[in-house]
């Protein structure tokens, strides 16, 4: 391994295994990806190798290590924990949460103990609730646990908004703050601009609200139509964006779930909303303008959260 920055990966499933090629491919740091060879045996090396092997043409130098044990991921910058159930046909979220807190336990707890300085980025759903097993696993504070579902749900308002009004998704700028859940999840229409313009001067309320129902289950319909696993291409590019705010210090308006402290009058609860990412993780926390109404979606998202959590077993 050499001395460039590290990043660990947690869970050589799709998103793992496609997080660590798109991050291999910015050429940025060197990458772990972990898992258990008693679940997987040896699917993370097949993985690691392939990819590596895709750096002849892709250009880059990024080593792509497999690893069975967590001494193997020591000292990391950035720990991404992908580990967990994926979501099946008519299955929420929610129906994770027992099983995926008992991987986030296993995961997270050893993967602190040998780098105790990492941010850690959380990625297994009910993924606000998982921050907060993280979060109790490893004693981090609110700086270096941060959950993952902001980007990708933003991503996947920015592409329908993008498509609906006909124009470059580069020119499409709106948040989703809230819960990544498909109930809690809140698209900030109130502020959402296309190419400088609000974007009820370029598209009516029916299709606004459209939009904004079809973000909310976004995630449900990919599962519905691939059958047989959930989404892992936007999910990963999402992640990378977050991993590499942080280990280039790049001081990213990023929207993502948070420990909040008093932003929305709510406090000791993760929910989504937008974090400066850089050096160390997240360098400050945002409470961004939005309506009335939005305000009490996100509160609403934030009671969901500490509900869930409260019915975590153990």
């Amino acid at each position: 391994m050499s001395t460039r920055k590290k990043v660990t990966i947690a869970g050589a499933g799709n998103t793992g295994g496609e997080m660590a090629q798109r991050l291999a491919e910015k050429n940025i740091c060197d990458i772990v990806l972990k898992d258990e060879p008693s679940i997987v045996e040896t699917l993370h090396h097949g993985k690691a190798l392939d990819s590596a092997q895709s750096g002849a043409w892709a250009g880059f130098e990024s080593e792509i290590i497999p690893a069975d044990t967590w001494e193997e991921t020591a000292d990391s910058d950035v720990i991404v924990v992908t580990a967990g159930a994926a979501r099946k046909p008519g299955m929420s979220r929610e129906d994770l949460l027992n099983i995926n807190a008992k991987i986030m336990r296993l995961v997270a707890g050893p993967a602190a103990e040998h780098s105790p300085n990492a941010a850690m980025i959380i990625f297994a759903n009910p993924m606000d609730v998982m921050c907060h097993v993280a979060m109790d696993a490893t004693g981090f504070p609110r700086e270096r646990v941060i959950g993952q579902g902001g980007m990708l749900d933003t991503a996947r308002y920015r592409t329908f908004v993008s498509r609906e009004a006909g124009v470059s998704i580069r020119d499409v700028h709106g948040y989703v703050l809230g819960g990544h859940t498909d109930t809690t999840m809140v698209p900030i229409v109130s502020n959402t601009m296309i190419g400088g313009m609000p974007i009820a001067s370029l598209l009516s309320q029916d299709k606004i609200d459209a939009i904004v129902e079809r973000t909310m289950k976004g995630g449900a319909e990919i599962v519905g139509l691939m059958k047989t696993g959930s989404a892992f291409q936007a999910p990963a590019t999402a992640t990378m964006e977050m991993v590499e705010a942080i280990i280039l210090d790049q001081g990213r308006l990023i929207p993502c779930s948070v420990h909040l402290n008093g932003e929305y009058g709510i406090k000791d609860t993760f929910c989504g909303t937008i974090a400066k990412l850089g050096d160390g993780g997240i360098q400050e926390v945002y409470e961004v303008a939005v309506s009335e109404a939005e305000k009490a979606k996100i509160n609403a998202a934030a009671d969901v959260t500490q509900e869930l959590f409260g019915l975590i077993e153990g």
